[in-house]
């Protein structure tokens, strides 16, 4: 397959919201976003100059729907650029093979809370005393570490796993989350996501950092989150069963607790999108034991009310809120 590589050069101030369009439209919801760096006198240590553009880029396959997609794209930008500077769209066409080096380039080793240190694993990296490693190829899977969702979740896995704890992933992506609690200490972790690309990411990922004992990976979600499909292309249950055979997307996990084969767990995190958040609330209370800590992010503040009373009417205690720029991650918990 080829893929085409879409890029734009805009303000500062404008991209999140190119980076969200972008997100919108490019594979799996990946963006990578290239900062106008200023390289320091004395070693390794850079720092970002404001007054220069920012590139952000997103990928397409190349098939019949990349047209549309890139024209949507372009409407899109050129209504963001009413509003603050966006330069023209520049596309390029890219093979299969060259698809990991087009992504490499844009990715550097970042701390991430008070102990993660995320290091990407074409790079070097000499740990500090007390530092969590986490060596991540992130492939064509989302979760990088770069996108502040991420980021919000680490910080809180960094207040919440606990030694031996049964973690929960939802929506793993790279499985960097759940390679991280893994790394903190879980006995054992879930790593769900319904991109099978995602999944074969995670397990690559989970065995790069010795951690592929503890962490389970299968394609699917919990409960209600099976009828939604991809996270960022859902899918209601009833249009895949009435689609023609060869159109139907693969069957989901519909993993949910049952009496004869229970499914409980000390920690959920995840880091999807408000309206699946919402819809699987109550599977979220049903998966947690007693007192088990729930963090979700993905969450626009926009749409955080939304969440907010999905979780107070499964009967989840709020316990913390993070928010960076207009995304907000929730943590919860379970009665005991």
């Amino acid at each position: 397959m080829s893929w085409l590589e879409l890029s734009v050069a805009c303000d500062p101030e404008a991209v999140e919201p190119v980076s969200e369009l972008l997100a919108r439209y490019g594979y799996n919801g990946g963006v990578a976003v290239e900062q106008p760096i200023v390289p320091g006198a004395d070693g390794p240590e850079y720092s970002y100059d404001p007054s220069r553009p920012v590139m952000v880029r997103t990928y397409l396959p190349l098939d019949s729907t990349a047209e549309d997609a890139r024209a949507h794209i372009e409407q899109g930008l050129w209504l963001l650029g009413m509003i603050r500077p966006v330069g023209a769209l520049q596309v390029r066409q890219i093979a299969e093979e060259d698809w990991a080096n087009a992504w490499k380039q844009y990715y550097a080793v970042q701390r991430i809370g008070t102990r993660t240190v995320v290091v990407p694993s074409w790079l070097e990296y000499a740990p500090q005393p007390d530092d969590i490693v986490l060596r991540l190829d992130p492939g064509m899977a989302f979760g990088t570490g770069l996108h502040p969702t991420t980021q919000l979740c680490m910080i809180e896995l960094e207040q919440y796993v606990t030694p031996g704890a049964a973690v929960l992933d939802l929506g793993c992506g790279s499985g960097i989350l759940a390679i991280a609690a893994a790394r903190m200490g879980a006995g054992s972790v879930l790593a769900l996501d319904t991109d099978p690309i995602a999944v074969e990411a995670t397990r690559a990922n989970a065995a790069r950092n010795d951690v592929a004992a503890i962490i389970t990976v299968a394609e699917g979600s919990l409960g209600r989150g099976a009828t939604f499909g991809h996270w960022l292309n859902p899918v209601p249950a009833t249009a895949r069963e009435e689609a023609p055979a060869h159109a139907r997307q693969p069957s989901l996990l519909p993993i949910a607790p049952s009496p004869d084969s229970p499914l409980q767990f000390d920690l959920i995190v995840a880091n999807i999108i408000a309206r699946v958040l919402a819809a699987v609330a109550p599977d979220f209370v049903a998966a947690l034991r007693p007192g088990g800590v729930l963090i979700s992010s993905g969450i626009i503040a926009d749409r955080e009310p939304e969440v907010v009373a999905a979780y107070a009417a499964a009967g989840l205690d709020p316990i913390a809120r993070r928010q960076e720029g207009d995304w907000v991650a929730l943590v919860h918990r379970k009665a005991k």
